[in-house]
């Protein structure tokens, strides 16, 4: 049973380092990191520093969702609908 368990746990993590590094790569691949990083300010504010901003904010994701593809405060992205929620979500959690 430990076993069993254990796996789960090992694979949970695995999935998640994986999506955790498809998502930085999407963030990559979209120019996010030409002005943010993960942990530190570069022309904008790192992304650990927005996730504190939102923490515990129910409406975080479509707020932020909504004012990237209005070019509130923020130049408008060219990303897809889809892919500008997940780099929103994958930043949240953070």
């Amino acid at each position: 049973m430990k076993v069993v368990a254990m796996t789960v746990v090992v694979a949970a993590g695995l999935l998640a380092a994986g999506v955790a590094s498809a998502s930085e790569e999407l963030a990559k691949s979209s120019g996010c990191m030409t002005c943010h990083a993960v942990a530190t300010k570069k022309m904008g504010p790192s992304f650990k520093d927005v996730a504190a901003k939102y923490k515990g904010k129910a409406d975080a994701q479509a707020k932020i969702v909504a004012e990237l593809k209005a070019g509130k405060g923020h130049p408008a992205v060219k990303s897809s609908d889809a892919d500008t929620a997940t780099l929103v979500k994958w930043i949240l959690a953070m």
